[in-house]
């Protein structure tokens, strides 16, 4: 389906999330050091402190995995050549969306059909 789009765009979103992907390792390490200086004794304010740096790790890590999972798809929907189109509509994703968040697998009109699902079961 990539066909349907330039490949200029596809090696231009390939570029970026690799970087992107890049990125997100960089910043785990980062974090990981931070954690890894984090002081564990001392008297309760210190152990608090630590335990919420702890806490602060772990919910960045989890984004961070989940950023990296989306950039994995992401990529290998390149490789499949279904890069592009929306998950939810099948149709082409705008090309200023795809050079903004390259990972994206919602069209606007997907993204906007997903969230009215999302608010109607919320309730």
């Amino acid at each position: 389906m990539t066909s349907r789009i330039s490949e200029n765009l596809v090696m231009e979103c390939r570029k970026k999330l690799l970087i992107a992907k890049q990125d997100v390792l960089n910043r785990f390490r980062t974090a990981q050091r931070e954690l890894a200086h984090t002081e564990r004794g001392g008297d309760e304010a210190d152990q608090s402190v630590a335990h919420i740096a702890e806490h602060s790790f772990l919910v960045t890590q989890e984004r961070m995995r989940n950023q990296l999972v989306e950039i994995e798809m992401a990529l290998a929907r390149i490789e499949q050549g279904t890069f592009g189109v929306c998950e939810e509509t099948e149709e082409m994703i705008e090309t200023d969306r795809l050079l903004a968040i390259p990972w994206t697998r919602l069209s606007i009109e997907g993204a906007e059909m997903r969230e009215a699902v999302g608010r109607r079961f919320a309730r």
